[in-house]
């Protein structure tokens, strides 16, 4: 019996040629044949591989078996999971939480903490990264996931194929891969840039030069690889959606949003929750009239939501209650008070390169009401931006690691639960350093000004968004007294969001820093001169998480 014409029957029991059973067994469960001839069949709690005459091809008995694939086929056995060969014998002895199916020599895998990898035919691990979703190989390369829930591309070694990342990603397909970014969905070519400005809801892979793709008001067209349209499938379906107009009108109204959302966290909405009402106008001293008017407001903007007479916050609300421990109700009152006060400068900024804000740590220093909320919404980003930031960096864990405007320690406390061994020493201002949890073993804090000399050593001098809040000189000074810190053969670390080519993704907190510090974000060109103008040299940069990347200098 030739097994390349067997079917699955139509209840799923057999296997079929033509409509006529290929052997007289039936079973629980059948699936496909794959080479060597060999499918999978599940009876009851037992699982094996048959031949095309219903035959068992070997005596062990699994959980569940799947199809073979490069010689190998991924089975269960309690909580384990591996591969066999057509013998039914174990291929390696490791065993996973998970198993793919080998394609071009090469296999996800799922580990008992829920990270994934690639292993080749023996079992051993292909790389030392872990992700948190790796898919199949093809052609050469795989898509991986990240902590953060982007995706980019790797090759057969675990390396970046590209630098760009994406909300979801797909592997090559006759030379472009759908992906999907902040605008939607395209085409990109291998090296992760679009091979066009479009965006979709929906696209398909090219077929002969051609893709179908789906436009946000449901129109269905077809593309050629420019991006231009050559067949439209099906109009736009009848809508309510928002007019160009009525959402840039959306959009200039956004700082309502801000101060409403600022004026429920000054007067404490958020650390009343639950409550009716009447409790929240109580405590919050609202006038009854008025209260709900406040209420109806956060529930629009999905910030709290009533159930059986009673408010409570939804998950992105929470994070506006001070208990939170990465609170944004600091960051609410700065972005709708003093921050937003700065954006008022914006025009003269444009017009005049030689305009600069004053100094904003300066500012907020000599601010007693605001100092404490503004170094605890710096925490707050750190706590959240940094989460799994360790493991980018590479450290070896025997290091003296400096933390160079390094705040209340958020990144030192989150090294030193990655890497023990370190010991840490986070430099800041004197009224940052006052506010810093107490001196260890492992972490202490010292005042310093970052231009003048630091008068400490390092292995590894970490400036987690410093430099964005200087000019290209007073970055530069920075990185300079950074290279005079530096032990020999040691390294200089910037977490930085980086631009890329095109300056758009990043620009609007580009802007911001310009009338906020008189900084701004850079491409990795821009610290490549940057790190030259200090007497170092950019080694190497790397996506860490979606808005940071890892930027390396050494000396030269």
């Amino acid at each position: 019996m030739n097994w390349r014409v067997l079917q699955p029957s139509a209840d799923g029991t057999h296997h079929v040629h033509s409509g006529i059973a290929a052997y007289e067994m039936r079973f629980d469960e059948v699936l496909a044949f794959h080479e060597p001839g060999l499918a999978p069949v599940r009876r009851g709690a037992e699982a094996w591989h048959i031949d095309p005459m219903g035959r068992p091809v070997y005596t062990e008995r699994f959980d569940r078996t799947f199809g073979f694939y490069d010689g190998l086929a991924a089975v269960r056995r309690g909580e384990s999971w591996f591969h066999i060969a057509a013998d039914g014998v174990a291929a390696y002895d490791v065993r996973f939480a998970w198993c793919g199916n080998f394609q071009e020599q090469r296999c996800p895998v799922r580990q008992a903490d829920g990270r994934y990898h690639h292993i080749d035919p023996t079992g051993a691990a292909l790389y030392e990264s872990r992700w948190r979703y790796a898919g199949d190989f093809r052609g050469g390369v795989a898509v991986v996931q990240d902590d953060t829930g982007r995706s980019t591309h790797i090759d057969q070694n675990g390396r970046l194929l590209h630098e760009r990342w994406f909300f979801d990603l797909d592997v090559f397909h006759k030379g472009f891969a759908r992906a999907r970014d902040e605008r939607g969905w395209m085409h990109v070519d291998r090296s992760g840039s679009p091979v066009y400005e479009r965006r979709f809801a929906m696209v398909e892979p090219f077929y002969n030069g051609q893709a179908r793709v789906e436009l946000d008001n449901g129109a269905v067209e077809v593309i050629d690889e420019a991006g231009a349209t050559l067949v439209r499938l099906r109009g736009a379906r009848p809508t309510t959606e928002k007019t160009p107009f009525s959402a840039l009108s959306a959009e200039l109204v956004g700082i309502w949003r801000t101060r409403t959302i600022a004026a429920a966290v000054e007067l404490g909405v958020f650390d009343a929750l639950p409550a009716s009402e009447s409790e929240i106008a109580k405590q919050c001293a609202l006038a009854p009239a008025r209260a709900p008017r406040l209420l109806h407001a956060l529930a629009e903007l999905a910030l709290i939501e009533q159930s059986d007479g009673r408010w409570d916050a939804t998950a992105r609300g929470a994070f506006l209650a001070r208990s939170e421990r990465r609170t944004l109700a600091d960051a609410a009152l700065e972005y709708a008070g003093p921050l937003d006060r700065r954006w008022a400068a914006l025009t003269t900024a444009l017009r005049n390169e030689r305009w600069s804000p004053s100094d904003v740590f300066d500012e907020v220093a000599n601010d007693a009401s605001r100092v404490d909320g503004h170094h605890r919404m710096l925490a707050s980003y750190a706590a959240h931006d940094y989460e799994s930031i360790a493991s980018a960096l590479q450290l070896r864990g025997d290091e003296h690691v400096v933390d160079a405007g390094g705040g209340l320690g958020v990144l030192a406390k989150t090294l030193i639960s990655a890497r023990p061994t370190l010991t840490v020493t986070v430099l800041d201002r004197p009224e940052v350093v006052a506010r810093a949890p107490a001196n260890t073993s492992s972490v202490r804090f010292v005042a310093r000004d970052l231009f003048s000399p630091w008068n400490t050593q390092a292995d590894v001098i970490v400036l987690a968004r410093v430099l964005h809040d200087w000019d290209d000189a007073r970055a530069a000074a920075i990185l300079r007294r950074a290279r005079e810190s530096l032990k020999p053969g040691g390294r200089v670390i910037v977490l930085e969001m980086l631009l890329d080519d095109s300056r758009v993704r990043g620009a609007l907190t580009d802007l911001h820093l310009l009338v906020a510090t008189g900084g701004q974000e850079r491409t990795a060109v821009d610290f490549a001169a940057l790190f030259s103008a200090a007497g170092l040299e950019l080694r190497e940069h790397s996506k860490a998480t979606a808005l940071t990347s890892v930027i390396t200098g050494v000396t030269r």
